[in-house]
C-alpha cells in the first residue's frame, strides 16, 4: 500500500482553512474589525450592514489609523503590531493579536481598506479573494475604514451554512451590544439595511452615557432595577451591575462578562454567578448581569481560543469563590426600603476572603422559632403574636396597635415598611410607610423569616450527621475514586464520611441528618461530578437549603389566617432585618411598594 506522502497546502487552501476558523459568519467579520478598531483608540464606530453582512460590511472609526508603508502589510497573514515574541502572550491587554482578521477575510470577500494617520492623506488598498486589484493614496480622515463586499462570493458553498437574513442581522446587533458595554466611553452607531425596507434598523449608543446604554442593550427595566458591584480583594476587582433576582429570564441571553475588558464565556463564572442567586431565584431561570473582572495580566491566559471567547485563569477556584462572595453579599444587602442601585454599597460584610462568605451566619433575629423534632417550624396555639410576646418584647408587641397609621405619625421615623393599617383577604398585609401604600404577601414573608432562621442556626451548630445503619457501595469511575481519596477533608466538613473501597469503589458510612430517605448515591453523584468541573461543589448545600426551605414553608403562617395590627406590625420589622427579604425561598416577591403619585394617576388626581 502507498503510504500518503507530506506536502505543504497551497496558500489558497491555507487561507480557507484560517478564515473557516475566524470567519464563521458575518457577525464574526464586525467582532474583529470593531475590536481593531478599539484597539486602534476609536472613541467613534459607525458599522453599517446589508442583507444580514452577506451583501455589505462597513467599519468606519477615527482611530490612529494605519501608515501607508504598513497597509500592504496588515493584510497578510500572521502581521500584527500588537505583539512581537512568545513573551507578550502573557500580557495581551489587547482585543486582537493574530493577525489573522484581516488577511481570513480578504480571502472569503472583496475588501477594500482605507486607512490614514494624523497629518498624512490616506492610502488605499483593494484585495477580492486574496487577489490585489488595486492600491495608491486616497483621501481619508484620520482613522479606517474596511469595506468587505459579497461575503463568500469565491466559496459559494459557505453561503449555504449561513442562517436567515434576520438571524444574521441579530447576531451582528448582538455583537455590538457585547462590545459596546465593555467600552462606554466609545460611541457606536450601527445601521442594517434589507431588501425590505421594514426591517430596516439603526442602533445608535452615544458615549459617556452608560445608564441610558444598559436600557438600550439591556431593558429600562434593568436600568432602573440593579444592584451596583464594586467588590476588590488582594489583586482582583469586580465592578458592574446585576438584577435583581425577581427580573430574570428564561435564557442566559442578556448576561456579559468581560475579563479584563475582553466580553468572555466561561463555566467557572457561570458557575459562581449561579450559586449566589441559587437562593434567591427560581430555579431554571437566569440571571442578568453586567460585570467586569480585572486582574493581573499574567493571572489569565486569553489565547486559548480561536476567536478569544474564552480564557483560562490561573487560580480559577480563587476567582470563583471572589465572584460568588462578591455578588453574594451584594444579593443579601438588599432590604426593604434600600433603592437597588445602591443596595451592593449598603453591604456591611467585609471584602474579607471570599470562601468565608458563604458561611457567614444570617443576623439575629427578632423570633426565637425553634425547629420541632418533625423538621417544622411549630406555631404555637397563641399564634405569631404569642411569639412577639414572648421573644420579642420590644415596642411593636406593646404598642403597635394604638399607633395611629395615619399622617399623625412622624414619617422621619417611620420604618421602610410602614405601619399595618388592614389584612385583605387573609392573605396580604397592607401598610402605610412614608412614600405611599405597601402590599405585603404574609406567607412568602413569614416563609424567607423562618428560612433565614433556620439556615442561621443550621451554620451555628454546624451540619449535623447521622451513621448509616448499613454502609451505602457506590460504583463511581476511577478518577471519581480518585477524586473521593483527594477530598476526604471536603467531604466531612459538609457531614459526608465515605472511603474509597476499591478501585472503582466508595462506601458513604455517615451522612448529613438533614438528608435521611434522600438518594444518597445520586447526590454523591453529582457531587462529585461538580468537585471535578468547578474544582468545588455545592451539590450538598443545594440538597440541604430545599430541606431548610420545606422546613420553612410548612411553618410559616398559611392563608386565611387571621392577624392582629401588631402581629403584622412584628412581620413587617422581621423582614426589615432579614436577608433577602424582598423574596420567597422559591423567588416569588415578598411585597410592593406604590408611591403617592402613582396611586394619584391611577385616580386621576391633580389632571
Amino acid at each position: 500500500m502507498d503510504l500518503p506522502r507530506v506536502h505543504k497546502l497551497s496558500s489558497f487552501v491555507a487561507d480557507q482553512i484560517a478564515a473557516g476558523e475566524v470567519v464563521e459568519r458575518p457577525a464574526s467579520i464586525v467582532k474583529e474589525l470593531v475590536e481593531n478598531s478599539l484597539d486602534a483608540g476609536a472613541t467613534k464606530i459607525d458599522i453599517r450592514a446589508e442583507a444580514g453582512g452577506v451583501a455589505l460590511l462597513w467599519v468606519q472609526d477615527n482611530g490612529h489609523g494605519i501608515a501607508a508603508e504598513d497597509l500592504e502589510l496588515a493584510m497578510q497573514r500572521h502581521a500584527t503590531s500588537k505583539i512581537s515574541s512568545a513573551d507578550d502572550l502573557l500580557g495581551v491587554r489587547s482585543l486582537g493579536f493574530r493577525g489573522e482578521a484581516l488577511a481570513s477575510v480578504c480571502s472569503v470577500a472583496r475588501v477594500t481598506l482605507t486607512s490614514a494617520v494624523a497629518g498624512e492623506t490616506g492610502s488605499v488598498r483593494e484585495v477580492h479573494g486574496g487577489e490585489l486589484l488595486r492600491e495608491g493614496p486616497q483621501a481619508h480622515h484620520p482613522g479606517t475604514t474596511v469595506e468587505v463586499r459579497d461575503l463568500f462570493f469565491n466559496t459559494p458553498a459557505r453561503r449555504k451554512f449561513l442562517k436567515s437574513e434576520r438571524a444574521e442581522s441579530a447576531a451582528i446587533a448582538q455583537v455590538v451590544r457585547r462590545l459596546s458595554l465593555a467600552h462606554m466611553d466609545v460611541a457606536f452607531t450601527l445601521r442594517q439595511a434589507s431588501a425590505d425596507a421594514a426591517r430596516a434598523r439603526q442602533f445608535v449608543l452615544p458615549a459617556h452615557e452608560p445608564q441610558q446604554r444598559l436600557a438600550k442593550v439591556l431593558s429600562a427595566e434593568f436600568a432602573a432595577n440593579h444592584i451596583s458591584i464594586d467588590e476588590s480583594w488582594d489583586d482582583l476587582r469586580l465592578t458592574g451591575w446585576v438584577a435583581l433576582p425577581q427580573h430574570n429570564r428564561r435564557l442566559a441571553d442578556q448576561q456579559y462578562f468581560y475579563v479584563n475588558g475582553r466580553a468572555i464565556r466561561d463555566k467557572v463564572v457561570g458557575h459562581a454567578v449561579r450559586q449566589a442567586y441559587q437562593d434567591v431565584m427560581f430555579h431554571g431561570r437566569q440571571a442578568v448581569f453586567v460585570l467586569y473582572l480585572e486582574l493581573p495580566d499574567k493571572g489569565v491566559d486569553v489565547n486559548v481560543h480561536p476567536t478569544k471567547s474564552e480564557v483560562r485563569f490561573r487560580d480559577a477556584r480563587r476567582v470563583h469563590d471572589f465572584i460568588f462572595a462578591a455578588l453574594h453579599r451584594a444579593l443579601k444587602a438588599v432590604r426593604p426600603g434600600v433603592e437597588p442601585a445602591q443596595a451592593g454599597a449598603a453591604a456591611e460584610a467585609p471584602a474579607a476572603v471570599p470562601a468565608a462568605a458563604a458561611a457567614e451566619p444570617a443576623p439575629a433575629m427578632e423570633m426565637d422559632l425553634p425547629i420541632s423534632a418533625g423538621g417544622a417550624t411549630p406555631t404555637p396555639a397563641g399564634g405569631f403574636a404569642q411569639l412577639v410576646a414572648e421573644h420579642s418584647p420590644g415596642p411593636y408587641a406593646a404598642d403597635t396597635a394604638a399607633r395611629p397609621p395615619g399622617p399623625a405619625a412622624d414619617a422621619g421615623s417611620m420604618p421602610p415598611l410602614g405601619y399595618a393599617i388592614a389584612q385583605l383577604h387573609g392573605i396580604y398585609i397592607l401598610a402605610q410607610n412614608a412614600a405611599g401604600l405597601v402590599i405585603v404577601d404574609m406567607h412568602a414573608a413569614h416563609e424567607r423569616i423562618n428560612y433565614e432562621k433556620l439556615k442561621a442556626q443550621v451554620a451555628a451548630q454546624g451540619v449535623p450527621r447521622q451513621r448509616l445503619l448499613v454502609p451505602l457501595s457506590v460504583d463511581v469511575s476511577t478518577a471519581d475514586a480518585d477524586l473521593v481519596e483527594d477530598a476526604q477533608a471536603q467531604l466531612r466538613e459538609i457531614g459526608l464520611w465515605v472511603d474509597r473501597t476499591g478501585p472503582q469503589t466508595v462506601c458513604v458510612r455517615e451522612a448529613p441528618a438533614l438528608f435521611s430517605g434522600s438518594n444518597l448515591h445520586r447526590m454523591l453523584q453529582d457531587f462529585l461530578a461538580e468537585l471535578s468541573e468547578f474544582g468545588s461543589s455545592d451539590e450538598i448545600g443545594r440538597r440541604q437549603l430545599d430541606v431548610l426551605s420545606s422546613m420553612a414553608c410548612h411553618g410559616s403562617v398559611r392563608a386565611n389566617r387571621q392577624l392582629s395590627l401588631a402581629e403584622m406590625n412584628a412581620l413587617l420589622r422581621d423582614m426589615e432585618h432579614t436577608e433577602n427579604a424582598g423574596l420567597c425561598n422559591h423567588g416569588r416577591p415578598t411585597y410592593f411598594m406604590r408611591s403617592l403619585d402613582e396611586l394619584d394617576r391611577l385616580f386621576l388626581r391633580g389632571q
